[in-house]
């Protein structure tokens, strides 16, 4: 099983504020990692640039333009009240965004069976018309837009277990019923959405709300009875993941008892899932993770899962 692995270095040229937990040290200790000879099979690509344009898959030209506007030449640019832009930042997000469209391109043509973008910011919390939450542009919601409009895919599903709610693509995936979006995550907590009453205009977003405390055990009950069936009956053309790990327990900005393992088998079950509708395909982007530790290892364990380990 061949696996592709997207990264580069303008995701370190990202500046965020001193103590912030989404740091560039995120992406040095995937790095790390994935060093190991473990991953020696890896095929690693540096993620191209995207063109600005490619932005307006998931969000209008007008919200696009103005975060190119925003652009500082020195010093921080706040955009939200915990979002920034530095000089390094537009270059961060078009790589983004061309890993997420390079990942989608090699898993479609059948180049790889999988791909993993580890970049940064993370991108489920940018809205349609809105950054917050350390996201600027939606990486997963351009990366299944992009499957559709570039290769003709049907249905796709985007399954986000970032502890977090990823109110963004929920947003952009709201009124679409070629997009099932699935999300587990830490309820209440930033950013307030994610109920299971908000169900979209098709019935297409499934929410499956975790409480403070709950471990693997809830973690994996809510994916075997409220998302894995509902894929399953969607019959996507491609899986993509919004993979965030801040629900690992060692993470300081929530409260869910996640460990490596866990992660692992939720890997392993989409690429089931992916093995029955879609030839295997799967397309995964980084999200959350604020532990490098638990980062680190939770990566680890998700990438040997892509690589049918």
């Amino acid at each position: 099983m061949t696996t592709l692995y997207l990264c580069h270095p303008a995701s370190l040229d990202h500046a965020t504020p001193h103590g912030h937990p989404e740091r560039a040290e995120r992406i040095r200790a995937i790095e790390r990692a994935l060093e190991d000879e473990r991953f020696s099979a890896l095929v690693r690509e540096q993620a191209p640039r995207a063109e600005l344009s490619v932005a307006t898959l998931a969000h209008p030209e007008e919200y696009v333009a103005a975060i190119a506007e925003a652009s500082p030449r020195e010093g921080l640019v706040a955009i939200d009240s915990d979002t920034v832009m530095s000089p390094g930042t537009l270059e961060a997000v078009l790589r983004s965004l061309g890993a997420a469209v390079q990942a989608v391109d090699e898993v479609m043509s059948g180049n790889v069976a999988n791909a993993f973008a580890a970049m940064r910011p993370p991108g489920h919390h940018a809205e349609r018309r809105r950054a917050m939450g350390f996201c600027v542009f939606n990486q997963a919601a351009v990366a299944a837009r992009h499957a559709r409009k570039a290769y003709g895919a049907e249905r796709v599903a985007l399954v986000d277990w970032d502890v977090h709610h990823g109110n963004g693509s929920q947003d952009i995936f709201w009124r679409d019923k070629s997009v099932l979006y699935c999300s587990t995550h830490q309820m209440p907590l930033y950013p307030g959405t994610g109920a299971t009453s908000e169900r979209g205009d098709h019935d297409t977003i499934v929410n499956a709300p975790l409480r403070p405390g709950d471990d693997g055990e809830r973690f994996r009950e809510a994916f075997e009875t409220a998302i894995l069936p509902r894929i399953d009956a969607f019959h996507p053309d491609l899986i993509v993941i919004s993979a965030g790990f801040d629900a690992h327990w060692r993470d300081p900005l929530a409260n869910l008892q996640l460990t490596e393992a866990d992660f692992a088998w939720a890997t392993r079950r989409l690429m089931d899932l992916a093995d029955r509708h879609a030839g295997g395909r799967v397309v995964s982007v980084l999200e959350g993770g604020y532990d490098l530790d638990g980062l680190s290892r939770s990566v680890a364990a998700h990438v040997e899962a892509l690589m049918g380990r």
